[in-house]
């Protein structure tokens, strides 16, 4: 027996070491260890060299973002390097990015892998260079904040395989996000601009940079928020989260007009994948009225787009019980939807409780530069609400209001508002999301809910 056992191992170890051969040749070399062959310079002048197998990027004073690109292009790759970096620095690693003469005269855009070891810790998160700007943030994921190590070498992992984009950073997910703006482009070593007035010097170093790029195994699906652009859509580790779609993108199903039994005969479109209410009045639900959920829901994370016209006014309510039988705008807790340029409500309330992003009439948004999107475009909006009652609105990546449904602090601000003759406003377990009619063009799509437990 014993010599059969041997036997049987002797004859698997060259099956083994064939493939143990096999998997290691699915990695391709980005940098050979020597020099700079296989890539090229673009944008500013940081400069770039090859030394002890590592590539160097140090900066210069008064230059704009620098890149180190490679000379080929990919779709579909599972990207691994290491990187260390000064700490006083930020960097990064683009990918599926271009450089075209008639793109803003060839600057670098794309995705990219931030590097940050500041305060702020988003190492690992997705920024669009030059395009869209921050895509998932590490607010998105805060457990991964603490992955990043300082002044020593750190593990990178991209996958990129269709639309879904995953990182990783000393093994841990960071940021994964489902977008399809850009499907091939190159890789490239960002050194990112400093002033002239700023000391020259710090560097980033890279070293073991490899590819693959044919039969791409992903990493298991994890439980980290998923950041998903295509329109009314899940994907798969979504669906895995437990998110689903609380608007199909194509009927009515699954709402109702706010005091109603049926869904409003005018006054709502749906076309192409938007659902839209009407300009009429002006006036609150004097034409086809709000529209809530057939479903109430207590603690959630509700996600949604939005796309405002000149000048307009609506609002996403929860905890919307249609008890107060109004007949106007149905009550509830609201995340304010507002052109605050031109509707003149944004200068109404208290110390601008009533702008984009707001708890309405109750809490201003914080105001966050590149927090909000041109008329006309797609925003993203998104309250969560934890079991503990602590809520947060969000806005564009960023968390723009927090506040714990009836502790002392916000039963004051009720007691100051509008809602003051609503007895326990706001305080319900469960209620109805609702999308106010206003009187004014504004769109809505891609939207999605978790119960939180």
């Amino acid at each position: 027996m014993v010599r059969k056992i041997l036997l049987s191992l002797i004859l698997l170890f060259p099956v083994l070491l064939v493939a143990q051969k096999k998997d290691a040749s699915k990695w391709i070399n980005l940098f050979n260890g020597k020099d700079l062959r296989g890539w090229k310079p673009l944008n500013g002048r940081a400069t770039y060299e090859a030394q002890n197998g590592e590539i160097i990027g140090t900066t210069v004073s008064g230059e704009p973002n620098s890149f180190l690109a490679t000379e080929q292009t990919y779709g579909d790759f599972i990207l691994e390097l290491e990187f260390k970096v000064d700490q006083t620095m930020n960097s990064g690693i683009q990918f599926r990015s271009e450089s075209k003469p008639e793109f803003k005269n060839g600057r670098v855009h794309g995705y990219q892998y931030e590097i940050d070891p500041s305060a702020r810790a988003w190492s690992g998160g997705i920024y669009d260079e030059a395009r869209r700007e921050w895509l998932y943030p590490l607010e998105y994921n805060p457990a991964a904040k603490t992955a990043f190590k300082p002044n020593q070498w750190n593990a990178v992992r991209i996958e990129a395989i269709g639309s879904t984009i995953r990182t990783f950073l000393n093994g841990v997910p960071t940021a994964h996000l489902v977008d399809d703006l850009t499907l091939n482009g190159f890789i490239a070593l960002q050194v990112h601009a400093i002033a002239k007035e700023q000391t020259p010097g710090k560097q980033i170093h890279w070293r073991n940079i490899r590819i693959q790029t044919d039969n791409l195994t992903a990493t298991p699906w994890d439980s980290i928020f998923v950041a998903n652009t295509l329109p009314n859509t899940l994907s798969a580790q979504e669906k895995a989260n437990g998110v689903t779609l609380l608007w199909d993108g194509k009927t009515t199903s699954g709402w109702r007009g706010a005091y109603k039994e049926k869904f409003p005969e005018t006054g709502w479109e749906i076309k192409d994948g938007v659902l839209s209410v009407l300009k009429s009045s002006g006036a609150e639900s004097q034409n086809g009225g709000d529209i809530v959920t057939v479903n109430e829901y207590g603690a959630f994370d509700l996600q949604f787009e939005f796309k405002l016209t000149d000048g307009a006014n609506s609002g996403v309510k929860y905890f919307v019980t249609e008890k107060e039988g109004n007949k106007g705008s149905a009550i509830g807790l609201e995340y304010q939807i507002l052109d605050d340029d031109k509707h003149p409500d944004a200068k109404l309330g208290v110390v601008g409780n009533r702008t984009l992003g707001s708890l309405y009439d109750l809490i201003p948004s914080l105001k966050v530069k590149s927090g909000l999107h041109k008329i006309g475009e797609w925003n993203f909006g998104r309250v969560v609400v934890y079991p503990d009652n602590r809520v947060e609105h969000w806005l564009n990546g960023y968390k723009v209001v927090e506040y714990v449904r009836g502790s002392a602090i916000y039963q004051a601000l009720v007691a100051r508002s509008k809602y003051a003759p609503w007895p326990d406003f706001g305080m319900a377990a469960k209620g109805r999301i609702l999308l106010q009619d206003h009187g004014d063009n504004v769109s809505f799509r891609s939207i999605k809910i978790k119960e939180l437990k």
